[in-house]
């Protein structure tokens, strides 16, 4: 077989095997869980709080939403949390040191995320379509919107995470990454129409994806009328799948080269150096 199918094959192997581990180890499964639990449980009481023309509640509008910005944070920290661990406890170097090693480990981690970050999301569509009047997902062209829009943020966002994972080798350092996207979520429409905020917060915030990704979500789960709140009143499609795909495009395009110069300044001195620096920042 040839070398870089067999790394693809065993990597994909490695995303299954990793996926249900992840699904049947109780620590994973309540450390994803909780957030979202804590985000669904402040919707619920939202739900008795109307917007101006807007046909559902603040809570409805908000729960695709926050689907969309749960599939951006699974598919950028998911990936940049584990290979800052994995190059800190030498699971990276190890994969480097075997024939394909780095292929099937980036081919396994990058498909276990994307997939338990899609099973997560499809939990927290069935909570949504239980708990929140006003969605609406009965016909097959909502199903396919969906469905593209998941597939193109994961497209986005897990070659992203990567691309940061490359550029940062000290967990100390996710800081530098969280805070700004703590910041990113408050100006993305996520909990409260962007159209709220000030043009110029409006600017930035569609500059990433966060705000197409829940807005994409929207799209596919809201009630045609509910675009009376969006910018100018219009779900605009096109520029959505627009926006996603150069991200894509630009993250396939940078992770690949990014991930190869980490490769190769991994090394066991570099490995020891950053443990004891994280030792000497944890006291």
């Amino acid at each position: 077989m040839n070398p870089t199918m067999h790394a693809y094959k065993t990597g994909w192997r490695r995303a299954l095997i990793e996926t249900k581990v992840t699904l049947t180890t109780p620590s994973d499964v309540i450390g994803t869980l909780f957030p979202l639990v804590i985000g669904v449980t402040v919707l619920l009481f939202l739900r008795g709080v109307d917007i101006e023309g807007a046909p559902v509640s603040l809570g409805s509008m908000s729960m695709p939403s926050l689907i969309g910005m749960f599939i951006v944070w699974g598919g950028v920290f998911g990936v940049l949390g584990t290979m800052v661990m994995d190059r800190t406890n030498g699971t990276m170097l190890r994969a480097k040191s075997m024939p394909g090693g780095m292929t099937g480990y980036l081919v396994g981690h990058l498909g276990s995320i994307a997939i338990f970050t899609a099973f997560s999301v499809m939990v927290m569509l069935v909570v949504g379509l239980v708990f929140f009047d006003g969605l609406e997902f009965a016909s097959p062209d909502r199903w396919l919107l969906f469905l593209a829009v998941l597939v193109l943020i994961l497209a986005a966002t897990v070659p992203l995470g990567a691309v940061l994972g490359a550029l940062l080798d000290n967990p100390n350092n996710m800081a530098l990454v969280m805070l700004p996207f703590m910041g990113l979520i408050a100006i993305s429409g996520i909990f409260y129409p962007i159209t709220a905020l000030p043009d110029w917060l409006q600017a930035i915030g569609q500059v990433f994806p966060t705000y197409w990704a829940g807005l994409g979500m929207r799209h596919a789960l809201l009630p045609d009328s509910a675009v009376a709140v969006e910018i100018g009143q219009s779900w605009r499609t096109l520029t959505m799948f627009i926006v996603l795909a150069a991200w894509s495009a630009a993250s396939m395009a940078f992770a690949p080269k990014l991930l190869s110069r980490m490769a190769r300044r991994e090394s066991g001195s570099t490995m020891a150096a950053r443990r004891e620096k994280m030792q000497q920042d944890w006291g």
